[in-house]
């Protein structure tokens, strides 16, 4: 009996979460997922700590790509469901392909909502140059790269997304205005006094300036964003707008096919659409009894409920609505809210406190004896306790003041050993005491460890410290540290030097053998593959022993592979320097490959976007090019100025050393990907203060070498590595640099990490004064890497494999969408 098809449209938290239920249950469905963005799964919650600088990118994905082919899942990402075929049972996405399903699940969420601004839109449908809105990753990838070039920023809006947003902004610029149109901060989940408490701490402890009724008319300028205007006339000058005045369900879908829809997609307690059997809606998007739920706890309680129906587990589990508590950290500030406000009636009675000097407000509200709802700003320490009285609906003692106060207690924290275990420790992800105690009991004690098994402290991270509290009291006494906090890849138990010294010792030359003699039980783990490749090839150069099952996609094919399945071809084009023989090259290839994007890069050269993987060899062969390496872990190029060939003010031939320094490192396998850049003058036009290495002209043949510089979703200035009298100590001792932190930076780990973490002061008296007593070692086993290179683009000739190149695009010959004559 074949499997029933599941199709779920939308790939974000909650339509994730809910297949992760459905699988967690032995639900037995053949699942497709689509999702607009082309990426996995990520934690929304977390793009504000990315915005910040406080968490990478890497840090809030909850399932890479690698996660949905293990779990046999289909996935379409960056492909948007455009409709919805109820009678043919079919969803249609917008390429025309059509997916057939079972059961139907809508996880399609909410989208920013626009309020109605003039001159807010683009030429193309979208918002003018330099109006975002604050919502997917890309959205906070555009207003990190735009922030850099300007000075000024205003948020527009006044609740959580919108202080974050200007918070976050601050480590970009210097000037952020938060603008709100109503009469307070956060007015749907504080109180006047507290929200006026939180505008005054925003103000006060962050400089973020903060204009309450303050309506938005008007976004100023012609071609881009010079600033905006407000109902009042006055006139805020910046560069960047950001539009964070709430959220509208993504519900167009649903209502185009016939569903029914007021606010959002309608349900019932089944999570099942109101008259449907088959088709199902959570998350942002689904309407139940009338509410709209924003937060992350109440969507996890809805997955719950679908899968128990969906999969036959409990087919009486029903979604009866949920209690809304928050407690978060708000642009810097402590804050927690729940259930009302404000009192609705005479008999409601009101508990306050405010110190306004500390910043600290506390509002409670109680009906007939039970909590119903409670504002806290500036002070946290009784959330957790009044989180779990509102939640239980528990009778409250008289002395309500021991529920503000931590009267005779030296801390606000209440013993562990005194919570119940049906304590919602992480509201994100709804996890329990008893879930975190349940993990540590069955073996895992490691902080961690656990984290990742139930996903507590996974959001908006607030919760660790109380995660780590109750480890360590189920694990009675203190958490164990993580050994696997210090392997070099996952899957080998091992940090890296001890790694190396076991490679070194048994002579392992090819991943596999790697993983036959140090894995017990000789378990190949995929994730540590990539890993351990780059690894061997930088200890053992041309004696390494290459498995092809050991590369990514990328390393397979030598070319990046793009989010349709299509591959970019960059050439190499040496410290930016090219010729009109190339340049024609280029382009004649171009137009007889159809090639549908040809962009200049960041990194001075030409690429080719959007070929097919078994069109690949030809178009090599017809640049007679060498491999530009911008897909790999490696080292990829180096950026030039004209220097003192041309440029008046030039100190030093750029150009010429830039083009010497890619010659002899080119191709260079590496922990992470390295960008170069040598500059004529200090007035850096290269840019390379903030690269990987970065050599400046400074006069009479000297040259400074700066280090672990960045300029991309990190920002760092490179630290001064040494002055060198000649360009051939710049090679070398760019060459010794790049060897020990070869064979000392994590995987993954970038220069602007690892030069931090290990110290400046440490890497110059190694690199450049030799006090270890390896500079020679480090140059001859760079030598030997420099002496292994092969251009890759070479294997055109002879495949390394039969199918290295084979046509794979379409995978499956997909039914198209019927065409009326």
């Amino acid at each position: 009996m074949s499997r029933q098809r599941l199709v779920v449209i939308g790939n974000g938290m909650a339509g994730a979460r809910t297949v992760e239920e459905i699988l967690d249950r032995g639900g037995d469905f053949a699942i497709t997922m689509f999702g607009d963005e082309p990426y996995g799964n990520y934690n929304r919650i977390m793009l504000s700590n990315l915005l910040a600088g406080v968490e990478d990118e890497a840090g809030i994905f909850l399932n890479d790509l690698a996660w949905y082919a293990d779990n046999d899942i289909t996935l379409h990402a960056g492909a948007r469901v455009e409709r919805i075929d109820r009678r043919s049972r079919t969803v249609i996405a917008a390429d025309g392909t059509v997916t057939p399903y079972d059961k139907l699940i809508i996880a399609t969420g909410s989208s920013a909502w626009v309020p109605p601004i003039s001159n807010i839109s683009g030429p193309e449908n979208g918002f003018r140059e330099g109006v975002f809105a604050f919502r997917t990753l890309d959205d906070t990838r555009g207003m990190i790269r735009y922030a850099r070039d300007h000075e000024r920023a205003v948020v527009i809006g006044g609740g959580l997304l919108g202080l974050e947003a200007a918070r976050g902004l601050q480590n970009h610029l210097g000037d952020v205005t938060l603008v709100h149109a109503l009469g307070h901060l956060m007015n749907m989940q504080l109180d006047e006094r507290a929200g006026t408490m939180l505008k005054d701490s925003v103000e006060g402890r962050l400089g973020i300036r903060v204009l309450v009724d303050a309506m938005t008319t008007e976004i100023l300028g012609e071609d881009r964003v010079e600033g905006v205007r407000l109902a009042d006339g006055t006139v805020l000058e910046c560069g960047l707008v950001v539009l964070a005045a709430g959220i509208q369900p993504n519900a167009g879908i649903a209502r185009d096919c016939g569903l029914p829809v007021d606010r959002g997609i309608v349900v019932d307690d089944r999570m099942l659409v109101s008259g449907e059997d088959d088709i199902y809606a959570v998350g942002e998007c689904a309407e139940h009894r009338g509410e709209l739920y924003g937060l992350v706890a109440p969507l996890w309680e809805q997955a719950k409920v679908l899968a128990d129906h969906i999969t036959g587990r409990d087919p009486r589990a029903a979604y009866t609505g949920s209690k809304v508590s928050t407690k978060l950290k708000v642009a810097g500030v402590d804050v927690a809210s729940m259930g009302l406000s404000a009192p609705e009636s005479d008999d409601d009675e009101v508990i306050v406190y405010t110190d306004p000097k500390r910043g600290v407000h506390k509002q409670l509200i109680v009906r007939d004896g039970v909590l119903v709802g409670a504002t806290l700003v500036g002070d946290n320490s009784r959330a957790a306790e009044l989180i779990r009285v509102f939640d239980r609906g528990e009778a409250l003692p008289e002395d309500r003041s021991a529920l503000i106060f931590n009267i005779g207690a030296s801390t606000g924290e209440t013993p562990v050993a005194e919570l119940p275990d049906d304590t919602q420790v992480c509201n994100c992800n709804g996890v329990t005491k008893a879930d975190i105690c349940a993990v540590v009991h069955d073996g895992c004690k490691t902080v961690s460890g656990v984290m990742e098994k139930t996903r507590a402290g996974k959001g908006c991270g607030t919760c660790k410290p109380l995660v780590q509290r109750i480890v360590e009291w189920a694990a009675g006494g203190e958490a164990e540290e993580d050994p696997a906090a210090s392997w070099y890849v996952p899957g080998v138990p091992m940090p890296k030097a001890e790694l190396m010294a076991a490679i070194r010792k048994y002579g392992l030359r090819s991943v596999s053998s790697v993983f036959d003699k140090l894995v017990p039980g000789g378990e190949h783990d995929a994730k540590s593959k990539m890993g351990l490749a780059s690894l061997l090839k930088m200890m053992w150069a041309d004696q390494y022993v290459d498995e092809r099952d050991a590369r990514f996609i990328n390393d397979r094919v030598h070319g990046n592979i793009q989010k349709d399945g299509t591959f970019s071809v960059i050439p190499q084009i040496k410290g930016g320097v090219t010729t009109p023989a190339e340049l024609k090259r280029i382009a004649e290839v171009a137009e007889k490959y159809q090639v549908p994007m040809v962009k200049l890069t960041g990194g001075q050269r030409i690429g080719l976007l959007g070929i097919p993987k078994e069109q690949l060899p030809a178009i090599w062969a017809d640049l007679d090019m060498p491999s530009g390496y911008a897909y790999a872990k490696s080292f990829r190029t180096v950026k030039t100025c004209v220097g003192s060939e041309f440029c008046r003010f030039g100190l030093g031939d750029s150009t010429g050393l830039g083009v010497a320094v890619e010659e002899r490192y080119q191709g260079l396998e590496t922990p992470g990907k390295l960008k170069l850049a040598v500059t004529g003058c200090p007035r850096n036009c290269a840019e390379a203060y903030c690269k990987d290495v970065g050599v400046v002209a400074i006069g009479a043949g000297k040259w400074e070498i700066y280090v672990g510089g960045a300029a991309g979703a990190h920002i760092r200035k490179g630290d001064l590595l040494a002055t060198a009298e000649s360009a051939e100590e710049v090679l070398r001792l760019t060459g010794r640099f790049l060897q020990y932190y070869r064979e000392n930076a994590n995987w993954l780990e970038r220069t602007y990490a690892w030069v931090p973490r290990v110290g400046i002061e440490k890497i110059r008296a190694v690199v450049v004064d030799d006090a270890e007593g390896i500079a020679e070692a480090l140059d001859a086993a760079m030598e030997a890497s420099v002496q292994a290179y092969q251009d890759p683009w070479k294997e055109r000739a002879e495949p390394a494999t039969p199918g290295q190149f084979r046509t794979s695009l379409p995978l499956t010959a997909l039914p198209r969408v019927p065409v009326r004559s």
